[in-house]
């Protein structure tokens, strides 16, 4: 029988029968895989030091008829144990696997992988904001969905002057001039930074950007309500 090798990230864990899981991974060459381990409850389980959470693995399967495959091997390639150590961070991580397994079908791209990687090496680093994490998680599931704001000009379709204020049009997902509105051009100028191909370290490095998050971070989370959890 053909078996599969490629690299996995642990997505849900479910109990079944006296000693076996069902698992659903995250791959980035074959989608979401769900996969019997069969035995790896068991002390001596050679299945199990290859799929905690908050990790990457090397994994083996045997593709099966139905919708479930059979794990055959494992391989851990990296742990983000530092995660596991702040209560805080733990919640968030489960948090953001939880919402990527539930908006995501499971034929995906290899994109999806790379994110929740990407977000679990942010959370292992306790420098880097956890706010900051969310949002950018965020605001890359929405662009990987199709849902990027427009950042570059107004939704009257005229450029976006720095010296004014703005409102944001969750329907045309884009800023408006108001006088009282809330939003300034470095807020614009952030949000199109964390929309774009930078990472939660390099994001960390931007002054004053508790501030920017405060404000910015709202509004990213109407926007993945509004088009993305559905």
């Amino acid at each position: 029988m053909k078996q599969v090798v490629t690299s996995g990230i642990v997505l849900t864990r479910t109990n079944f029968g006296e000693a076996a899981r069902i698992l659903t991974v995250l791959t980035p060459d074959y989608g979401k895989r769900h996969l019997m381990a069969k035995g790896v409850r068991r002390v001596r389980s050679k299945l199990a030091g290859g799929i905690e959470l908050f990790s990457v693995s090397n994994i083996t399967f045997i593709p099966g008829r139905g919708d479930i495959d059979t794990l055959i091997s494992t391989r851990l390639i990296r742990h983000y144990g530092n995660i596991v150590s702040n209560i805080q961070r733990v919640q968030l991580g489960y948090e953001l696997i939880k919402l990527l397994n539930r908006v995501t079908e499971d034929n995906l791209g290899g994109e999806y992988f790379i994110l929740l990687d990407e977000a679990f090496r942010a959370l292992d680093d306790a420098a880097i904001n956890d706010s900051l994490v969310r949002t950018w998680f965020y605001a890359q599931l929405l662009r990987s969905s199709g849902h990027s704001p427009n950042l570059r000009t107004a939704s009257s379709g005229g450029a976006l002057d720095i010296d004014q204020k703005f409102s944001f049009n969750i329907e045309s997902m884009a800023f408006m001039p108001q006088a009282d509105g809330e939003f300034t051009a470095d807020h614009i100028k952030f949000l199109r930074l964390i929309f774009s191909d930078n990472r939660p370290a390099a994001l960390q490095k931007i002054r004053n950007i508790s501030q920017l998050l405060t404000v910015c971070a709202p509004i990213v989370q109407t926007m993945l309500n509004t088009y993305v959890q559905v």
